[in-house]
């Protein structure tokens, strides 16, 4: 069974098990999340498309660890103008175990 989640505006195709990096949460480590914005549930036979979620689906996750992405750097420079500027940015993210995918 597998599960399309909605969660910081994006999208994640999950399966029980897997593990994803989303936009940061506030919860701490070793909680329980319960996601309800559940966009499409399949099983290997059947799918299930919600209008805009699937009514009474919920996804059940354990959360492993807050942190921050790698350094991503934005460099401009204007050539001959003795110009330039660098700016770094770390993307932070809560790392999340599935733990279950229930449909009601």
């Amino acid at each position: 069974m597998y599960a399309v989640i909605m969660t910081g505006g994006k999208q994640y195709r999950v399966n029980e098990g897997d593990t994803i990096d989303v936009e940061r949460l506030p919860v701490e480590v070793g909680s329980e999340v319960v996601i309800d914005r559940v966009l499409l549930v399949g099983a290997e036979d059947k799918i299930r498309l919600g209008k805009p979620v699937v009514t009474g689906a919920k996804v059940t996750c354990k959360v492993v660890d807050n942190g921050r992405g790698p350094k991503v750097l934005a460099f401009k420079k204007r050539r001959r103008q003795n110009s330039k500027r660098i700016r770094g940015h770390r993307q932070e993210f809560t790392r999340l175990v599935i733990s279950g995918i229930k449909v009601g």
